[in-house]
């Protein structure tokens, strides 16, 4: 009767999850959500060289939408492209993207013009392709096999399919006692933001003495970098990293370094001196808010007025060293699978066509301003250069060499036999080298139980880095930070209010008990002697 329930149980998670599911709802979310984010970050185009008669100009970018998978012969016909077509024919399973685009002469808007930017290649088995919600029978009809779990593409004809990367978790700081270097506790933290990433390296080194290094600043006191953004007193410094009386004697240490900083100008210009050595005091001063602005931590912010958020991060982190130097915190276990995070088709697509669709803004903006400069006021449809995005797409994923120089991200998808496509559509890759021991990364840790198999990894060089997920495991979905910070927004205003109406809430008053007349309390006397006598 068990065993009934779990095959019915099992039969209905694969019937709906299926086993690519993790691929196929990333690269949905992707295509709804993925492709408008990159676009509203590009914005607009704004040529330093205006058309005839305006004193401004830009090109801005509206909505994208996405048209069906087509083919287009040489004559310049075009037709429904199907996916084993473009195996047959060794051509790219892709849809064209179109982008609206609006003028704005001297701050007016002007009509918009759709016009198409280049082409995606789609993922089999998603949304928006022509076989998804097929049954079987119509399936066999196309020439498909009913069985095929889709979650790849068609490139040239050839099947290829994006691995999971296993990535450390990023934006939270993980503490440690390196077991090398001049560093006694040290934190690492990486900081991202859609487009980029910055390593942020925190130490406690012999003397006592915090320091931090990000970009390419070199390790400078935290003390000093506090002053820099702000802090005024010595005071403020110390309680900005921790108030624990504890603690003291380590904060005096590291107030010590401020004996030569009297403002913050002062450390503006210690730090830029670290950058630009012999340059003048005020470009030096000038690059240190540049780089505290938009490198430290941006993934807090990237303007001037979120540094009071930095501060309480910097002084949380340099507390977390301190509280691990006396014992009072735990190293954190960098192979915990909680410290981990899973990069999935759609963001490693969104990684690549936010680069692409960069270098094709780019390229709008000098063709635009190269007519310009003829005297002519360009269309937006004559200076896009389609085949620039699909090129660099294609191109990506043909070779496997990805944005951050990473290799092998797109496979040749094996199709040995059924089970070995299945195991490849499932394979996470760690992006550590398997040249190097990493001995405690390639061992089980009890918190992949139930996330990823505990027996299929290969031997040799790539053991223990090259794992499978579980055949149960499913992937949770990327999460807007927006959206959270408006949910945690929402319960704070609302505990507020509810708060305000507690105390604004009289207190019932208690009912007084009616006192007693003396002459009630008199007859009632009276009468009991009578009842007595009688």
């Amino acid at each position: 009767m068990a065993l009934s329930r779990l095959s019915v149980l099992s039969e209905a998670f694969f019937s709906e999850q299926g086993f690519v599911g993790h691929h196929v709802e990333s690269y949905n979310y992707f295509l709804q959500k993925g492709l408008q984010k990159v676009v509203d970050e590009v914005g607009a185009i704004e040529p330093l060289v205006f058309p005839p008669g305006y004193d401004s100009y830009r090109l801005k970018f509206g909505k994208i939408r996405i048209l069906p998978p087509v083919a287009r012969e040489a004559d310049g016909s075009s037709s429904m492209l199907y996916p084993m077509e473009a195996r047959i024919r060794q051509l790219t399973y892709s849809v064209p993207l179109q982008v609206e685009i609006i003028p704005e002469g001297n701050g007016t808007p002007m009509e918009s013009i759709w016009t198409e930017i280049g082409s995606m290649p789609l993922m089999v088995k998603s949304e928006r392709c022509i076989l998804n919600g097929l049954s079987n029978d119509e399936l066999i009809e196309f020439g498909e096999d009913p069985y095929d779990p889709g979650g790849y593409f068609i490139i040239n004809g050839t099947e290829r399919v994006l691995m999971t990367i296993e990535d450390l978790l990023p934006n939270v700081p993980l503490v440690e006692r390196p077991k090398s270097g001049t560093a006694e506790q040290a934190a690492r933290i990486f900081s991202e933001v859609p487009g980029f990433r910055v390593p942020h390296l925190f130490e406690r080194r012999k003397d006592g003495v915090l320091y931090v290094s990000w970009a390419r600043v070199p390790r400078v006191p935290v003390a000093i970098v506090l002053k820099a953004m702000g802090l005024k007193s010595d005071q403020a410094i110390a309680s900005a990293i921790s108030e624990d009386p504890d603690f003291i004697e380590d904060l005096m240490v590291n107030l010590e370094v401020l004996e030569e900083i009297n403002s913050r100008e002062d450390a503006l210009d210690f730090v830029g001196k670290k950058v630009k050595v012999g340059q003048g005091s005020e470009y030096r001063i000038s690059r240190a808010r540049y780089l505290i602005a938009k490198y430290l931590l941006p993934h807090i912010g990237r303007e001037e007025s979120d540094n009071k958020t930095k501060i309480l991060y910097l002084g949380m982190v340099a507390e977390k060293l301190l509280k691990l130097h006396h014992g009072k915190h735990v190293e954190d276990d960098k192979d915990h699978y909680g410290n981990k995070r899973l990069k999935l088709a759609g963001e490693l697509m969104e990684q690549l066509f936010r680069a692409a669709f960069k270098t094709l803004a780019n390229d709008m903006q000098y063709s635009f301003e190269r007519v310009v400069k003829r005297g002519h006021e360009p269309s937006p449809a004559t200076i896009v250069r389609s085949q620039l995005l699909t090129s660099r797409i294609e191109s990506a994923m043909a070779t496997g060499y990805w944005i951050g120089g990473r290799t092998g991200v797109a496979q040749h998808l094996q199709r040995l036999n059924y089970f070995d496509t299945v195991s490849h559509l499932r394979r996470v890759m760690s992006p550590l080298a398997s040249s190097q021991p990493h001995f405690e990364a390639r061992e089980l840790h009890p918190t992949q139980w139930g996330k990823l198999c505990v027996a299929e990894t290969p031997e040799g060089s790539n053991i223990g880095l090259r794992k499978n997920l579980a055949l149960f495991a499913k992937a949770s979905s990327i999460s807007d930070s927006n959206d959270a910070m408006k949910a945690i927004k929402w319960a704070i205003r609302e505990g507020k209010k509810s708060l305000r109406q507690t105390k604004a809430k009289p207190k019932p008053a208690t009912p007084s008990k009616p006192a007693k007349s003396s002459t009630s309390t008199k007859a009632k006397k009276t009468s009991a002697k009578k009842g007595g006598k009688k």
